[in-house]
């Protein structure tokens, strides 16, 4: 299965939770290859400060993704591949690639609107690709306020699936692109249940 997490807008949370996605399909015995695509590189460096890797990072910023994957994909039960945003020929070869496609996105009409532009990308490689999966991922959320609910019915208008599972603003999730980790349950616990239910969501959409 290839997971893509794409934005136009940058800041959505596409590595933090691309590293998680990853790191939580490991867990449950996958074997992982986690594609970063974004000139960024922020996967990358992430993968830089790990002592122990569970899983493989590679960096491949190129147009041409959609051509290599198949090459190392028999290695490999899921990839997941951190995008880049605006930029929109090699976004296009992501998802030609990808078999889901996660638009995550804050609770702000700046990333609803960023959102939209992504999804009318997909929407075109979906003419080609007519399998090609699509969701929203609100991302970010502040506990115990109604942003949440609002946005969703802002999202509405898009006519695309908005997961059940939202992730919620939390130190740990920050903390972790600093140090090569990812929010476990002796750190987090709400925080990592909360990806344990996001990650079992998509699964159920392949």
């Amino acid at each position: 299965m290839i997971y893509a997490f794409l934005n136009q807008k940058g800041g959505v949370g596409k590595t933090t939770l691309s590293v998680h996605t990853a790191a939580e399909l490991t867990r449950l015995g996958r074997r992982v290859l986690l594609i970063d695509a974004d000139p960024q590189g922020s996967a990358l460096a992430w993968a830089n400060c790990r002592e122990n890797p569970a899983f493989t990072v590679v960096g491949m910023p190129k147009a041409t993704i959609h051509k290599q994957i198949p090459l190392l994909a028999g290695d490999y039960d899921d990839i997941v591949i951190d995008g880049p945003p605006r930029i929109a020929e090699l976004a296009r070869s992501i998802l030609l690639a990808s078999d889901l496609v996660v638009v995550p996105l804050q609770p702000s009409p700046l990333d609803i609107w960023a959102a939209a532009e992504t999804v009318d990308l997909v929407r075109e490689a979906q003419v080609y690709e007519p399998d090609l999966k699509c969701c929203l991922a609100i991302n970010r959320r502040i506990v115990k306020t109604a942003i949440g609910r609002d946005v969703r019915d802002a999202l509405k208008e898009l006519d695309v699936l908005v997961l059940e599972h939202d992730i919620s603003q939390r130190v740990a999730f920050a903390e972790t692109l600093a140090n090569g980790s990812t929010v476990g349950r002796d750190d987090d616990r709400k925080g990592a249940k909360e990806i344990e239910r996001f990650v079992e969501e998509l699964r159920r959409m392949t």
